[in-house]
């Protein structure tokens, strides 16, 4: 039998070389591979949000990997995460539920500009100056009340709240988290620092039940267990629609002219993370959550959201409708940020209590 030649193998060297070679090529790989997906934390309900990542797979090929908070922690938690994930992000984009909060973030310079040009028929408020946040598709923050209130007992405004007569009758949401901490902040710059802690006092010493979330608090109205619960639209008018016996007021919607109370309406923003694994990805989601079909559909579907784009001719159920005439609160929502930590130090102490 003929002897098989040797072949001697590379030399130590020559191996090293050849390993080296072989893990750059694999690393060269990676890199030119396109991502499949982009990750999205988001302080929208999920049921609402869920909604329109179908479609946006099918125009982009993109899925959405999105990661949720929970009802009791609305958004805090996730600014949280955010915050901690700065020097290895794995957010490509955040979609908040309110707007103080992604100010916050932009300050801590962890947002990425990008003039996205689905936010040109947007009114500037609701776009950062240096773009690293776009508002879109607001929410109101609204009194769900029991129809088995005469009409002229109803309360008007959320300063009455604390009025002796509504002791024990009602309900909110933890101030410290989601919409209902927005509101706080909102509260201490529009009111001022002291008349905003005599309100939240005031709510307290009245026995405001404080509840998980702003969903419990409307159910609760809902199921006849508290006359007056302070909510968000998108569960108030859950509970309309489902035939409970409530009503959904706009507080302080005749506001004097020139006082800056009125009903607050809370934007949902939308932002790039810095460093985001998958920034071409992001825009792209971005360009789609602002689009007129987005708004239209959190619009018209059970979240009914208010468009912020004049171009969005939406129809929103009678009760939501309604509540656009209603004067809006005039926050400067940068102030609302500065007061964010003074505000959660403070409802903490008065509020998270056993």
């Amino acid at each position: 039998m003929a002897a098989i030649p040797f072949r001697a193998g590379p030399s130590p060297a020559n191996l090293g070389w050849w390993c080296l070679a072989f893990l750059a090529a694999l690393s060269l790989a990676g890199c030119s591979r396109t991502p499949s997906r982009v990750v999205l934390y988001c302080a929208q309900d999920k049921e609402f949000a869920e909604l329109v990542f179908g479609d946006f797979k099918q125009q982009t090929g993109l899925s959405v990997a999105p990661h949720f908070d929970t009802e009791s922690t609305k958004s805090v938690s996730l600014y949280e995460e955010l915050v901690r994930e700065a020097q290895r992000p794995r957010c490509d984009v955040f979609w908040n539920n309110e707007i103080v909060s992604t100010i916050r973030l932009q300050r801590k310079e962890l947002l990425e500009p990008y003039a996205s040009p689905s936010a040109a028929p947007y009114p500037e408020w609701a776009k950062a100056k240096d773009d690293t946040w776009h508002a879109f598709a607001a929410r109101a923050r609204v009194l769900i009340v029991s129809t088995k209130l005469p009409e002229a007992d109803r309360p008007r405004s959320l300063l009455e709240l604390t009025d002796p007569r509504w002791k024990g009758k009602v309900a909110m949401a933890k101030p410290m988290f989601g919409t209902s901490a927005t509101q706080a902040a909102c509260l201490f710059d529009v009111l001022g620092k002291g008349r905003a802690m005599a309100y939240y006092r005031g709510l307290r010493d009245n026995q405001v039940q404080v509840l998980d979330g702003n969903k419990q608090v409307a159910v609760s109205v809902g199921e006849g267990k508290v006359p007056v619960g302070i909510t968000d639209t998108d569960d108030a008018i859950e509970e309309v629609k489902a035939g409970h016996p409530v009503v959904i007021i706009f507080p302080d919607r005749d506001a004097p002219v020139g006082e800056r109370m009125g009903t607050l309406f809370i934007p949902n923003t939308v932002a790039v993370i810095r460093g985001a694994p998958n920034p071409d990805g992001a825009r792209k989601l971005i360009d789609y959550l602002l689009s007129s079909e987005v708004e239209t559909r959190l619009a018209e579907t059970a979240s009914a959201q208010i468009p912020l784009n004049p171009n969005v001719k939406a129809a929103l159920p009678p009760p939501i409708e309604a509540g656009r005439s209603a004067k809006q609160m005039q926050v400067d929502w940068g102030t609302a940020a500065d007061f964010w930590d003074e505000a959660q130090a403070f409802l903490a102490k008065e509020f998270a209590r056993p």
